[in-house]
């Protein structure tokens, strides 16, 4: 076949006054000014092909309707639904995306504004060997058996199938449905592929991106695109080897993914929601077969033509979608430069659709659809997939067949990132680092730097701390007795020297130095010599030390690092996890030293998320008549300190401690939080002018200090006297014995 001057057959402009599958087909015959049988839409296309001005294409079949549910009782409803195509196509006759004149105009339209209106893709039955390409021949046997069962045995299959993982109901035409939808799809790429149209969308059911290679599941009975892919790379070697297939159904295609695991012409690229392996269609009973995680990213040949984009969880939207498409999408697109690109849309993740609790909008579908429109000089082909609520599916085609056709896509705000999802952007693009040049800067090669001898920046940091504080005041170490705490915490929890013989104590609960950096402007390299560590917490350590207080120095890291840790990126732990490590700790130091401790004058100082330590040690243990202050500098959560065990805790809590909050939190933001932060539970809660936890910290050192030592007895002031050189006979015993 010469692609370059012959068009394919049955290409035809849509008409909108379809009532079946063939009645708004217009005459196949016409006659050249010759009388020579021509077909008048073959004559129009190849004139258009050669004008540069190729229409887009639609495929749409009534008789995919048919494929229903086998269980007719009346309040029978299922997601996936036969109004779902038709709705979509009626949406494109209102907008005026079909012709739906009378055959007497075409012509003029032919003539005068073809690419005004989507030219009409007639959906065939895919034969067998065509579905092969991508299934097994068992398989095809299976669905082709559904034809020849009886109701009974129909309705009975699908109580059987259309529940877990498999999720599938059939009836009597499910078999020749899915051949057309199978059908539409292949003749919707292959026009793509070859250039008879620029690009082109076929509303098509059943879908298919959950079939696996021998199985149904998921609303699905043969996976349309790869059938389709497979027969265009088989049938136009030269033009279509590289292809793209782009899946933003809210679900994980399980099906495309496993179908070219292995395939390096096939870059599969998917978006959905993930929730960590629980949502549809979740683990595969056999562990060895790979899921929607981001990890998972191709087997051999095609190691890194796997792409998973997996959500933590529903809700996502605009932003998250765009800024998939921009950090990841988009980037390795181009990279991989496909020969053609094929839409798997499923619009279930559309606003307005329950099944997939999502928020993305019309305009971002039509965003999406233009920026892959930018790839593979416009051969973009889109397959329906899922999608359930019919106005959410219409209004999101209308939109993606609007960009196909040459209208610009809608301006839109585009909403804040998710944090989270930031977080899996990030994960995917350290995971597709090895394999494309794009996703590596910024990204860090764990593996490779360790095996260089490398450490994690914060241990370095502790470990430089811990020697300047034993160069400054002799403070060593404290082993915690238990396996477990004493690997999370091994060098982050100091001590002075004759702690345990001190009169007054001071135990800080402290986050880890704050780190900034100046990164290069050109490559966004990183020099030690732009780089700063910001302590606020040692000057209050030499206070301490110079008012003769024992010191107990307590670094609580956002993450502790452990040997097989290889990801470059790794969040700070989420409170929870943050609060049962503290309360471990916290509880131990307590009962083992603390308590112990002869004196009744103990302070806390607590910084940062570390505070959270102060607020289990007063609810955890019966500590009121030994602490004599607490002072906390806050900058995130503020917590407050209640206990149905000691009812008197809150206003203990009050009359003892200094709670400074920054000015920018967010209790501050109105009078009703004002107010409620002011009740004894939160303690004394004092309003910083400054911003950050150093900042405040250092702009209170005075009036903190100064607070803690009206606190202290005259006695244990007055206690320890001190050498000409300034060190007390307590700390001289200690450094000569």
């Amino acid at each position: 076949m010469e692609v370059e001057s012959r068009p394919l057959e049955g290409v035809e402009p849509a008409n909108g006054t379809l009532a079946d599958h063939d009645d708004d087909t217009v005459s196949d015959e016409a006659s050249d000014a010759d009388g020579n049988g021509i077909d008048p839409q073959d004559l129009a296309l190849e004139q258009l092909r050669r004008r540069g001005l190729l229409p887009t294409g639609c495929c749409y079949d009534d008789r995919m309707k048919l494929h229903m549910n086998a269980d007719y009782s009346p309040n029978t409803h299922h997601p996936e639904d036969p109004r779902r195509i038709h709705e979509i196509f009626q949406a494109f006759k209102r907008v005026g995306l079909v012709f739906t004149g009378s055959e007497a105009d075409l012509p003029k339209i032919l003539t005068e504004c073809p690419t005004k209106y989507m030219w009409r893709i007639p959906a065939r039955p895919a034969t067998r060997e065509e579905i092969c390409l991508a299934h097994s021949s068992e398989h095809m046997s299976w669905v082709e058996q559904l034809g020849q069962l009886s109701t009974a045995d129909l309705r009975e299959l699908t109580k059987r199938y259309d529940q877990g993982r498999e999720s599938l109901y059939v009836g009597s035409m499910s078999y020749p449905a899915a051949l057309l939808s199978a059908g539409g799809a292949i003749d919707t790429c292959k026009n793509v592929a070859v250039g008879q149209l620029k690009n082109a969308f076929a509303v098509i059911r059943p879908p298919g991106h959950h079939a696996e290679f021998d199985a149904a599941m998921g609303f699905c009975f043969f996976n349309n695109v790869p059938v389709a892919v497979r027969v265009c790379q088989q049938d136009f070697p030269d033009i279509c080897r590289k292809v793209l297939i782009l899946d933003w159904d809210v679900h994980h295609g399980n099906g495309i993914q496993n179908i070219f695991y292995d395939d390096p012409n096939v870059l599969y690229i998917s978006i959905h929601v993930y929730q960590n392996g629980q949502f549809y269609p979740g683990k595969p009973p056999n562990p060895e077969i790979p899921d929607g995680g981001m990890e998972n990213c191709g087997a051999g040949v095609g190691l890194g033509k796997n792409i998973n984009i997996g959500w933590h969880d529903q809700g996502m939207g605009d932003g998250e979608y765009m800024a998939a498409f921009q950090k990841i999408v988009m980037p390795i697109a181009k990279e991989f430069d496909p020969d053609m690109v094929v839409i798997s849309a499923g619009f279930d993740a559309a606003d307005g659709d329950e099944l997939g609790g999502c928020f993305v909008t019309p305009g971002c579908y039509a965003h999406m659809t233009h920026m892959l429109m930018a790839l593979a000089d416009g051969k973009v082909a889109v397959c329906l997939e899922g999608g359930y609520n019919l106005t959410a599916i219409s209004n999101s085609a209308v939109a993606v067949a609007k960009t196909l056709m040459g209208e610009p896509p809608p301006r839109m705000v585009i909403p804040k990132l998710n944090k989270e999802a930031a977080r899996t952007l990030a994960k995917v693009q350290a995971y597709q680092a090895p394999y494309w040049e794009c996703m590596r800067p910024g990204v860090v090669d764990v593996p490779a730097i360790r095996a260089l001898g490398a450490s994690r920046l914060h241990d370095v940091i502790r470990n430089s701390q811990r020697q300047i504080l034993q160069e400054r005041h002799n403070m060593l170490p404290l082993y915690i007795q238990r396996e477990q705490l004493y690997k999370s915490f091994e060098n982050q929890v100091l001590v002075s020297p004759a702690f345990q013989s001190a009169r007054r104590i001071l135990v800080i609960l402290h986050d880890s130095p704050q780190l900034l950096a100046q990164a290069d402007a050109i490559d966004s390299s990183l020099e030690p010599h732009n780089a700063w560590m910001v302590d606020g917490v040692t000057q209050y350590i030499d206070w301490a030390i110079g008012q003769h207080f024992g010191v107990m120095d307590v670094n609580v890291p956002a993450y502790v690092s452990r040997e097989e840790d290889i990801d470059p990126f790794i969040p700070v732990m989420r409170e929870r996890a943050l609060q049962e490590q503290i309360q471990q700790l916290i509880c131990y130091l307590w009962d083992n030293y603390l308590q112990l401790h002869e004196t009744n004058e103990i302070f806390l100082l607590g910084v940062g998320n570390a505070y959270l330590g102060v607020k289990v040690l007063l609810l955890n243990r019966e500590c009121m008549s030994k602490l004599s202050g607490i002072v906390n500098f806050v900058t995130g959560n503020l917590r407050p300190v209640k206990s149905d065990i000691f009812p008197e805790l809150s206003s203990w809590y009050k009359e003892h401690s200094r709670v400074y909050v920054a000015s920018d939190h967010a209790c501050w933001s109105d009078h009703d939080l004002i107010k409620k932060v002011q009740k004894r539970r939160f303690g004394s809660v004092v309003r910083s002018p400054e911003l950050g936890l150093n900042k405040m910290m250092w702009k209170h050192a005075d009036e903190a200090q100064a607070w803690m030592l009206s606190r202290t007895s005259a006695a244990s002031i007055g206690d320890t006297t001190e050498d000409e050189d300034g060190d007390s006979h307590e700390m001289r015993n200690v450094r000569s014995g």
